[in-house]
């Protein structure tokens, strides 16, 4: 089986709804990517950090029941993110967050998964570039851009394009590529982008799909299905877990396999992958699906 490591933050998101009502539930990006992962039968290892407590307990278990290994550094607490959603399900966050990852947790893997968070905030983010530096095979990357917690944009967008640099694939949102480079089109940065390293560079954009970019070029645009939106929450992370699985499913766990790969494999890994963010949006919270809920495989 194709080994698959994922490294960067696990948290409990405290999600305030429209009615009043707040729920905790466990997250955090590339928790939720390793989730995904699990769900859709790829086992694989999650290098984290958790406090001893309640919500420590509560994101191992949630972990463990979709088949995520845990490695985790022992920190204070474990981190929180305040997720607030508006009329339409779309989610903004404030953090509380605990990131130091200790040395000799990241183990070597044939796809290295990193992004959010845990990429820009030190003093685990040196430890995070270093695992990229070092990944013996694939590395995925997606910045998920946290303003609040990189006020200095300038430094953010640094490291940022330097792991992308070091990347074979990038899935970024328009979102995203807006806050990093405002004074540039978002999918001029990602046609950039895909020039500068990875083979491949996948733009989403919410409801109007995503599209796909190779050697600085527009590739192909992906339609996502249309569904009922409760909310937003894990919906691009879902995305990139089942981007992930896709690609290990027709063997392209390598940028010489990426860059040789025709247009048509990339889309129909794309197209699954919208097809689990889908599921995801149309239910509360993170919560991507299993393989069998979405009907099809990337075959």
């Amino acid at each position: 089986m194709t080994r698959v490591v994922v490294v960067g933050e696990a948290l409990v998101d405290v999600v305030h709804r429209t009615d009043g009502s707040v729920e905790e539930l466990p997250g955090g990006s590339p928790a939720n990517v390793a989730i995904t992962l699990g769900r859709l039968g790829r086992s694989p290892r999650l290098a984290t950090c958790l406090g001893d407590d309640e919500r420590g307990r509560t994101v191992r278990a949630w972990l463990g029941e979709s088949d995520v290994e845990v490695l985790a550094t022992p920190v204070g607490r474990t981190s929180t993110a305040r997720a607030h959603l508006d009329a339409d399900g779309a989610a903004t966050y404030d953090f509380d967050l605990a990131w130091d990852l200790g040395a000799g947790v990241v183990p070597a893997g044939d796809v290295l998964h990193v992004g959010s968070i845990a990429a820009l905030l030190e003093p685990g983010a040196s430890a995070v570039l270093d695992a990229v530096r070092s990944a013996p095979g694939l590395v995925s990357y997606d910045p998920n851009a946290r303003p609040t917690i990189t006020p200095d944009r300038a430094a953010a967008c640094a490291r940022v394009e330097e792991i992308v640099a070091l990347s074979g694939i990038v899935k970024v949102s328009d979102e995203d590529l807006a806050w990093l480079r405002p004074d540039e089109a978002p999918a001029d940065v990602a046609a950039r982008w895909s020039t500068i390293g990875p083979a491949v560079v996948v733009m989403t954009a919410g409801g109007d799909g995503s599209v796909i970019f190779r050697a600085g070029t527009e590739a192909a645009r992906v339609p996502v299905p249309r569904v009922d939106v409760v909310d937003t929450v894990g919906a691009g992370d879902t995305y990139t877990g089942a981007l992930l699985d896709g690609l290990v499913e027709l063997d392209l766990t390598t940028v010489d396999a990426l860059r040789a790969a025709p247009d048509a494999e990339i889309v129909a890994v794309c197209t699954h992958a919208a097809a689990a963010a889908a599921v995801t949006v149309s239910r509360a919270g993170a919560n991507p699906p299993r393989r069998a809920e979405l009907g099809r495989a990337v075959r």
